[in-house]
C-alpha cells in the first residue's frame, strides 16, 4: 500500500459522520428493525414477509443493513443490487450525485435496497451503516410514504452502526430471528440486552417478538421467548421443500403458495405486535434452556495453579517489595 493510500485511509478514519436524524418518523410509517445471527434466516423471512405484505396492498420498503448485502438476493431471484455505499463511491469519483434510481429496485410492489459495507480490511462495517443512513437522509428517507420499512440488521454485533436503530430510536420496534440452537439464541438475547440498556437510557424501542426459523420442534426457541417475555410471531418449520425453494431463490410467501397462511399470519402479527420491554437472560439462564449434554453444562470450572502453568512444581519466593511503615 502506498503512502498516498495510507493517508487517504487515515483521512477517512478521522472523518466523523454527520449526525443521524433523531426526529420522529411519520406516524403512519412503521419502521421495524429485524436482528438475528448470521445464517439464522433473516433474509429468507424478510423477503417472504415483505412480498406477502405487498400482496396484501401494503407499501413496503426493505433495506438490507448487513455488509454481506444478501438481504434482497432472494427477492430478486439471486441477483445482487448495487449497494448504496459502493454506488456512492463510484458516483463521487465521477463527480455525480446518487439518485434513487441507482440504488432502489422493486418487484411486485416491494421496494428494496442494500446499504452495503466497506471492502474487506478497508473500513468498519458499523461506520459504513452510519454513512449509508446519511445517504438515505439525502435521498429523502423521512419524506417517503411507506406503510412499513423493514431493516435487516446483523445481530452478531449490536454496537456502533449496527445498534443505530435501537440507540437512536430510529425504529418503533425490534424483531429477533432465531432457531433452536444456542448461538442464535445467544445473539437474540444480546439484542434484548441492548434494547433493555437503551430503554434505561431513555429510549423507547421495544421488542415486538421473535420469528423462529428452521423449527424442528425441540422447543428451545419457544422457551427462550417465554423466558424473556416476548411473543413468538411465527415458527417456520424445518421443511425440505422450504429449504430447496430458498436455496433456488424462490419466494414462498405468495397468496397461492402452500405456505401462504404462515406468512399471512406473520404479516398480521408483525403489524400488530406492540413493542415490549424484554427480560434478557444471564448466561446460566440461557444455558438452562438446553439439556446439559447439548451444551456441556456439566463442566465445572477448575482453577489453574502456578504449578500447572509451569508444567511442574512451583515454590513461592519471598517478595522483594520494600514496605515502609506509615509515619
Amino acid at each position: 500500500m502506498s503512502l498516498v493510500d495510507v493517508d487517504k485511509l487515515r483521512e477517512e478514519a478521522d472523518h466523523e459522520p454527520d449526525p443521524v436524524h433523531t426526529g420522529e418518523v411519520k406516524s403512519e410509517t412503521q419502521v421495524i428493525a429485524i436482528y438475528g445471527k448470521g445464517g439464522s434466516g433473516k433474509s429468507f423471512a424478510l423477503s417472504n414477509l415483505s412480498y406477502m405484505m405487498a400482496q396484501q396492498g401494503k407499501r413496503v420498503l426493505l433495506i438490507g443493513c448487513d455488509p454481506k448485502s444478501d438481504t434482497t438476493s432472494l427477492l430478486f431471484g439471486g441477483k445482487s443490487c448495487p449497494t448504496i455505499i459502493e454506488t456512492s463511491s463510484q458516483k463521487k469519483l465521477a463527480g455525480e450525485e446518487v439518485s434513487i434510481e441507482d440504488v432502489c429496485f422493486q418487484r411486485d410492489g416491494v421496494f428494496a435496497m442494500e446499504l452495503g459495507g466497506p471492502e474487506v480490511g478497508r473500513g468498519c462495517g458499523g461506520r459504513g451503516i452510519i454513512h449509508g443512513f446519511e445517504l438515505l437522509e439525502k435521498l429523502g428517507f423521512h419524506e417517503w410514504g411507506f406503510d412499513y420499512v423493514l431493516l435487516d440488521f446483523l445481530g452478531d454485533v449490536v454496537c456502533g452502526g449496527f445498534g443505530l436503530p435501537i440507540a437512536r430510536d430510529m425504529c418503533q420496534k425490534v424483531i429477533v430471528v432465531g432457531s433452536n440452537d444456542l448461538q442464535s439464541l445467544y445473539v437474540a438475547n444480546n439484542v434484548c440486552k441492548a434494547v433493555e440498556y437503551f430503554r434505561k437510557m431513555g429510549g423507547n424501542v421495544g421488542v415486538a417478538g421473535m420469528i423462529i426459523n428452521k423449527d424442528d420442534g425441540s422447543g428451545e426457541a419457544q422457551a427462550f421467548a417465554k423466558a424473556v417475555d416476548i411473543p413468538v410471531l411465527t415458527a417456520i418449520p424445518a421443511n425440505d421443500d422450504i429449504r430447496k425453494k430458498s436455496a433456488n431463490y424462490q419466494i414462498i410467501g405468495t397468496p397461492d403458495s402452500e405456505w401462504a397462511s404462515l406468512f399471512e399470519e406473520l404479516a398480521i402479527n408483525v403489524a400488530e405486535a406492540p413493542p415490549k420491554q424484554p427480560k434478557p437472560l444471564d448466561q446460566d439462564g440461557l444455558l438452562g434452556l438446553f439439556s446439559p449434554d447439548q451444551t456441556g453444562g456439566n463442566i465445572q470450572l477448575v482453577p489453574a495453579t502456578q504449578a500447572d502453568m509451569r508444567g511442574g512444581t512451583f515454590e513461592q519466593k519471598p517478595s522483594l517489595e520494600v514496605i515502609y511503615d506509615e509515619v
